[in-house]
């Protein structure tokens, strides 16, 4: 296993961790003489820099692998799902923009896998990159606020707001994208698909 594949190992066990610290009480809210939330932040931050980290020397030492591309998204919604279904029952996002943000990763990992069957990819676009950043600053801040200290919690809502916007535009963008690509790739009337030189004379 290569480094970039070992930083998303990494991710995925400190998933469970990250929970385990937001849940559970603690005698004094109190970890090693630390407030939790300050332990959960520097988990959930650790997590998000590995997620930087593993592509960045992916790219940079030519070591992206088939397993690399299958368990990095599998690490990311693992982490981003488990730390904002923790944040409902902390009482600090609400339910149901939480499901309709984790309902349109599953449905942009859905499409993506589709448009792969089909021999299509698509690039993160810029919408989908301010949506990730936007997430993991709305978590990071409502975990820091989540005993209500402001402004993180007040802030954090506003972010939060931001990942839904973000969320549903760059969701649509994604369908727009594959609805496009899969019109452009059906044979036109007159065509034979399965004869390419009638279709490369046409």
């Amino acid at each position: 296993m290569n480094l970039p594949n070992a930083l998303t190992t990494v991710r995925i066990f400190l998933v469970p961790l990250l929970v385990v610290v937001l849940l559970t009480k603690f005698g004094g809210e109190l970890i090693l003489g630390v407030r939790k939330e300050y332990v959960g932040a520097a988990i959930f931050g650790l997590a998000s820099l590995t997620d930087w980290l593993d592509g960045y020397l992916a790219r940079r030492h030519r070591q992206i692998t088939a397993l690399g591309q299958m368990m990095d998204p599998i690490a990311d919604k693992l982490l981003t799902s488990a730390a904002f279904i923790s944040l409902v029952q902390l009482n600090v996002a609400p339910a149901w923009m939480v499901a309709v943000i984790i309902g349109r990763e599953l449905a942009v990992t859905g499409l993506r896998s589709l448009a792969s069957t089909r021999g299509r990819g698509f690039a993160a676009s810029w919408l989908g990159k301010v949506k990730m950043v936007s997430q993991v600053t709305a978590i990071l801040l409502l975990i820091l606020g989540q005993e209500g200290q402001q402004p993180f919690l007040w802030l954090g809502q506003i972010a939060l707001w931001v990942v839904l916007i973000t969320a549903l535009v760059s969701a649509l963008d994604y369908y727009w994208a594959f609805a496009t690509a899969t019109t452009d790739s059906i044979p036109q009337a007159g065509e034979c698909p399965a004869d390419p030189e009638r279709r490369k004379a046409v």
